[in-house]
């Protein structure tokens, strides 16, 4: 029987680097693990492409998929809705992949009340001083912006106890190791390793 896939929760401040952490994970595209491609009604933007980075539906589409409860987790975002699909994710961890989901913690929490096996994981920065300058060296925003970001950070930064593992992300290489460990971790757990090497169990264990 091959093994279900573990659904990881990653949610960070805006600035604590946690894409930048999930595309170096995944970097090689390895055949068992893969992002979460949400539902927006966002438009896109230059360089996105439909079904890569999102799925860009209408205002009108993702309100049937809410009738329809398609959705693990939705939440309005300046003015548009973001949703995780229910089929999508439970086809990909019944064929054995794992899912990264890349969420705030209202949608963590959604998520975990249905799924109570997801892994959550928070990710930090090392202090408030690096987190602004980080966002400052964007060069996308004013200092009012980067103001609005500071003080949602902190309102997003007091839920990380609702989460199962937190890293600190101030050397990016040791952050990245710590994901992997963590990834593993949960592989290796008794009852994945179980169901993953049942038949080989019971002939080990055979008398």
């Amino acid at each position: 029987m091959a093994r279900r896939g573990n659904l990881f929760i990653l949610a960070a401040p805006s600035g604590a680097g946690k894409s930048s952490l999930i595309s170096a994970l995944l970097k090689d595209q390895p055949a068992d693990m893969q992002v979460s491609v949400s539902h927006t009604t966002r438009a896109p933007r230059p360089g996105e492409v439909d079904g890569v980075h999102y799925h860009f539906v209408s205002v009108e589409q993702f309100k049937a998929q809410i009738e329809q409860g398609n959705f693990f987790e939705y939440a309005e975002v300046f003015g548009n809705y973001y949703g995780t699909s229910k089929v999508t994710i439970e086809q990909t961890l019944d064929n054995g992949i794992d899912v990264f989901l890349d969420i705030d913690w209202q949608g963590a929490r959604q998520v975990t009340t249905l799924l109570p096996d997801a892994v959550g994981v928070f990710i930090l920065p090392p202090s408030r001083v690096e987190l602004e300058r980080r966002l400052n060296s964007r060069g996308q925003d004013s200092a009012e912006v980067i103001a609005g970001r500071m003080a949602e950070a902190v309102a997003e930064m007091s839920h990380f106890d609702e989460f199962d593992y937190v890293i600190v992300n101030e050397d990016f290489d040791v952050a990245l190791t710590e994901l992997q460990a963590i990834v593993q971790t949960q592989r290796n757990r008794l009852a994945r390793q179980a169901e993953a090497h049942s038949v080989m169990l019971a002939e080990l264990l055979s008398q």
